[in-house]
């Protein structure tokens, strides 16, 4: 089974004014779709068994890849995933509360101090990359941040952390140069007016149960 672009459910338009349609146009019809695209050429050169799995199952047994193959992998599923995930974390109108709340204001001791964590984290990555929001295997919430389109569900040794992604926000320039140019901190500060807190509440409640780290084949 081949991977596919899924649907982003909602139209280009639907985040303005904090994030613009022609570069959610872009980004998903052509950057997401090349990394769907690479990934399934290297999944074609490989058993059965690999394609078989979700792009979240994949990148987190990338021990299992035969060497020459796993970088591109590594780069193309990873990207997938992340971008699968991304796309179902925005919308707008939605609310911070209940259970996802309790916890952030628990492990971080405010949401204020929660949103400074993951602001140093997303604008500090160098070059390209990603911040997330994970939760641990003891219920744990922390702030990691990973390189180009590496994933905490890889793992330590490869990501250089671990947990499960409940958000995560591409800081890759093709993500926001043409609204804000080189002004990283301005496009992570509009994403708090679009983070689906609902879809993260549910991922935050669901844990690792079912295929929850494989938002989209």
């Amino acid at each position: 089974m081949a991977y596919t672009l899924p649907e982003l459910g909602y139209a280009y338009d639907a985040l303005e004014p904090h994030f613009d349609a022609l570069t959610m146009e872009i980004h998903h019809t052509k950057h997401h779709q090349a990394y769907v695209n690479n990934a399934n050429a290297v999944l074609e050169t490989l058993p059965a068994e690999f394609s078989e799995m979700c792009s979240g199952q994949l990148i987190s047994q990338l021990d299992k890849i035969p060497a020459d193959k796993r970088t591109a992998l590594r780069n193309n599923a990873g990207g997938h995933a992340n971008h699968s995930l991304f796309w179902k974390s925005l919308k707008k109108g939605t609310q911070l509360q209940g259970e996802l709340k309790a916890a952030i204001e628990r492990d971080f001791g405010s949401v204020d101090a929660f949103k400074a964590e993951f602001e140093k984290a997303a604008a500090t990555r160098f070059g390209s990359g990603w911040a997330w929001l994970v939760i641990n295997k003891e219920g744990k919430l922390s702030v990691v941040s990973t390189a180009n389109q590496d994933s905490p569900l890889m793992g330590v040794e490869i990501a250089g952390c671990a947990g499960f992604p409940l958000l995560g926000l591409d800081v890759w320039e093709h993500a926001y140069y043409l609204k804000f140019q080189n002004r990283r901190p301005d496009y992570i500060k509009e994403f708090w007016n679009v983070v689906n807190w609902d879809f993260v509440a549910e991922r935050f409640a669901a844990k690792k149960v079912a295929d929850c780290s494989c938002p989209a084949k």
